[in-house]
C-alpha cells in the first residue's frame, strides 16, 4: 500500500466520519459506491469527499466530467487520478 492510498483512506474515514473503520479495513480496490461490496458510499458522501480532496490536494473534481465515476470507483482509481492531476500541475 502506497502513501497516497493510506492518505486517501484516512481522508475518507475522517471526512465522512466513519469512526468504526480503520485504514486497514479498506481494500484499495474495493468499490467506494453502490450497494453490495465495498464502502457503500452515496452521492452526499461523494460531495463531501470531493470537497475534502479539494482542500487536501488542491484538486477540483468536476462533477460534469463523464469520467468522474471512473475516478471514484476505488481508492486505487482515485489515487491514480490525484497523481495524474498533481503531475500535470507540477511544471
Amino acid at each position: 500500500m502506497n502513501d497516497l492510498d493510506v492518505q486517501l483512506k484516512q481522508l475518507i474515514i475522517n471526512s465522512l466520519n466513519l469512526e468504526d473503520l480503520q485504514v486497514s479495513d479498506i481494500d484499495s480496490d474495493e468499490p467506494l459506491f453502490g450497494d453490495g461490496d465495498g464502502l457503500n458510499l452515496d452521492s452526499i458522501d461523494a460531495l463531501e469527499l470531493g470537497l475534502a480532496i479539494k482542500k487536501t490536494f488542491n484538486i477540483v473534481i468536476n462533477g460534469d466530467d463523464p469520467a468522474v465515476r471512473e475516478h471514484f470507483q476505488s481508492v486505487t482509481t482515485l489515487a491514480d487520478y490525484i497523481s495524474s492531476q498533481s503531475t500535470q500541475g507540477a511544471v
